[in-house]
């Protein structure tokens, strides 16, 4: 197991009890047809987990997104997890504020404006007003729920379950007393199971060995995934002329680390593998900064040396920076956004990408789509 194991309040046990029965039952009558699951007309993939917490589920749907985008016209629906607003919001040039549909809805909006991104906490609600959007659209539609594991309301033509490699679901316990949503056994309405954040070298001991922890039923596949850093981009640059590398950090480079996620040791273990002469400010998850936190920002960024100095900040944390009444203007040209991509691990690659496409076009209304000539590649 990875060190990032989750604690077991042990006292909170009896509650843990309480909660799983009432999740269980909710389950069940599910289950039983006594609440009802809805279909729709259009392929719909659902991208979730059981354990509270980050398992990757944004650099995984935009994943999807770069599959998906040029063969479809490809929509993710959220529930815009702290958003101000209500009801069915869409994103919308020059209209659509961070604070309408949330910070990750927000974030795959500013990567891939050509897509629809929506917010709705009622997900019935929002595919119906997404059909309604592409109703005279060129390409077909295919809709992706980001985080909907739990929304039974909805039946998605594909689940995909992440579990993370450092927090597996078998050694965890239910809320409040560990981080499961559900109990484990939820894994089994799962379609594709992807165990997320594994190191790049992980043995093939090692994937057979979690392999039989998980014990996939025989409808089940499942991926291992690496989460590997792109290039560094200034985020007030538009045209992203100045990119970096993280190689290209030196050791003598003073960052300033900005991340209001849920797991921020390993971006600060890739920048560590550069440069020692690193300053975190560490946020909860889905963090708002404050007008204190932007004093404090610049505070400690220009506590540093003049000269080799930064501040890098994950994109989601950029989607909040981006648009921040109190950020100074000073220290928007030193403000690097770090991406975080996707890459499937023991070359199976082409397996997952063909699995997904080959269920969009089955089901996409128009069965005369043609084969795109980059279905095998991201």
């Amino acid at each position: 197991m990875g060190k990032d194991t989750p604690h077991i309040y042990t006292p909170l046990l009896p509650l843990a009890a309480v909660y799983g029965m009432a999740v269980r039952l909710r389950n069940k009558l599910f289950d039983w047809n006594i609440l009802k699951s809805r279909s729709f007309d259009v392929p719909v993939i659902c991208v979730g987990n059981i354990s509270v917490g980050g398992t990757g589920k944004t650099p995984h749907t935009e994943y999807l997104i770069k599959l998906l985008k040029d063969e479809f016209n490809v929509c993710v629906l959220s529930r815009g997890y702290k958003r101000k607003s209500k009801g069915f919001v869409i994103a919308r040039k020059n209209e659509t504020t961070i604070e309408d549909i949330g910070d990750e809805p927000f974030q795959m909006w500013q990567k891939f404006p050509d897509i629809n991104v929506a917010a709705d906490s009622d997900r019935c609600n929002g595919i119906d007003h997404l059909i309604k959007e592409a109703a005279n659209g060129r390409k077909q539609q295919v809709i992706v729920l980001d985080d909907a594991y739990q929304h039974r309301y909805v039946k998605a033509g594909i689940y995909i379950l992440l579990i993370d490699y450092n927090r597996r679901i078998r050694h965890d316990a239910l809320l409040p007393a560990g981080r499961l949503r559900e109990p484990e056994n939820g894994k089994t309405r799962a379609d594709i199971i992807i165990v997320s954040k594994c190191p790049e070298n992980i043995s093939k001991e090692k994937m057979k060995e979690i392999y039989s922890e998980i014990s996939p039923k025989p409808w089940q596949e499942v991926f291992f995934t690496h989460m590997k850093y792109g290039n560094m981009y200034r985020i007030f640059d538009k045209n992203r002329n100045d990119e970096m590398n993280c190689k290209d950090i030196s050791s003598d480079m003073n960052i300033l680390l900005l991340t209001g996620i849920a797991s921020p040791k390993a971006i600060t273990e890739e920048l560590g593998r550069y440069t020692q002469k690193i300053t975190s400010m560490v946020f909860a998850d889905h963090h708002n900064f404050s007008h204190e936190d932007m004093d404090n920002l610049k505070h400690n960024f220009m506590s540093m040396p003049e000269g080799k100095r930064i501040i890098v900040t994950t994109e989601k944390d950029a989607a909040r920076l981006i648009f921040h009444p109190n950020l100074d203007d000073k220290l928007k040209p030193y403000i690097y956004a770090l991406p975080v991509e996707v890459s499937f691990l023991n070359n199976e690659t082409i397996k997952f990408n063909q699995k997904i496409t080959e269920y969009v076009r089955k089901n996409s209304r128009n069965s005369s789509i043609p084969q795109s000539k980059d279905a095998d590649k991201s």
